[in-house]
């Protein structure tokens, strides 16, 4: 694990300060003069000045970082640049380099391989990021699991296509944007197993149900299905959730947006089956360990 903080004391700093103290020595600053502005020491000044730095040619090459050099050395050297402005350039620059596509998230991928799958779609700092948004999605996943694993007597609840726990990103549109177990859960031998850990876009059955019910009014963000059993419905409806029933023969998505808008709020989907078709029972939640302890109470 390696933070873009990193990257950034690692690689720009000791380039960003070596660039300017030679533009400040070339201004006519004197080394102790450069060593105040840049909040230095001497012998620091001295070793940049001498190439005794490493610095980042991909850093020190950008137009950005040249660009702002160029208006840091002359703003300084002259006075009319304070100190507390220079440092507001550099990190506003610092961001702008840590943007899809720029030098500071190339590296940062390069360090971090992981990160390629998010392709050009994250900003690291930005609080709203898809990256941010996955990640978070991931963990309450993971945590939903780790209950339903840990649970004793949930294997039980499981049906012979296997079980899965989805949830979604909040602004999600298809599957790709409900992660789940990719394989299903499954009961082996009376012991609920994940085979593996939870993804993006593997889960077809039980995200088409969550995401139809989100489109037809639903708030749930997450959704488990379970073996049907009319007990089990009834003990649902007892704790004062909103039952739903929708056909599974025809189209899911329809049916399922039908079941919402009859019943709104409901928390529970259910269908009874056909030829070929297992009944199940789908029970949706406001996140991955909400749902699991629903469906854990049932045991």
């Amino acid at each position: 694990m390696k933070f873009a903080e990193e990257i950034v004391v690692e690689e720009f700093l000791p380039t960003i300060r070596s660039l300017l103290a030679g533009e400040l020595r070339a201004e006519g600053l004197t080394q102790s003069e450069v060593a105040d502005v840049l909040g230095i020491s001497q012998s620091a000044v001295s070793k940049y000045a001498h190439g005794d730095v490493t610095t980042n040619d991909r850093i020190a090459q950008d137009d950005r970082v040249q660009d702002l050099v160029d208006r840091l050395s002359e703003g300084l050297s002259s006075g009319d640049m304070s100190r507390v402005q220079a440092l507001i350039e550099i990190e506003v620059c610092i961001r702008d380099l840590e943007s899809p596509g720029s030098v500071l998230a190339a590296l940062h991928e390069e360090a971090v391989p992981e990160l390629a799958e998010y392709g050009a779609s994250f900003r690291v700092h930005d609080p709203d990021s898809t990256l941010r948004s996955s990640e978070r999605v991931l963990s309450s996943l993971r945590r939903g699991l780790r209950i339903l694993e840990n649970a004793s007597g949930f294997a039980s609840l499981i049906p012979a296509v296997g079980s899965n726990l989805v949830a979604c990103l909040p602004e999600a549109e298809d599957i790709d944007d409900v992660a789940g177990v990719p394989g299903r859960i499954f009961d082996v031998k009376g012991r609920t197993t994940v085979p593996s850990e939870p993804e993006f876009g593997v889960s077809e059955h039980v995200a088409t149900v969550l995401l139809a019910a989100r489109r037809h009014g639903a708030t749930a963000t997450a959704a488990a299905n379970i073996r049907y059993d009319r007990d089990l419905l009834a003990e649902l409806e007892e704790r004062g959730h909103d039952l739903a029933e929708f056909d599974e023969a025809g189209d899911v998505a329809s049916s399922v947006g039908a079941a919402i808008e009859t019943t709104p709020g409901a928390t529970v989907l259910y269908q009874t089956g056909g030829e070929g078709i297992e009944p199940l029972i789908y029970v949706l939640g406001s996140d991955p360990e909400s749902v699991a302890h629903t469906v854990c109470e049932l045991v």
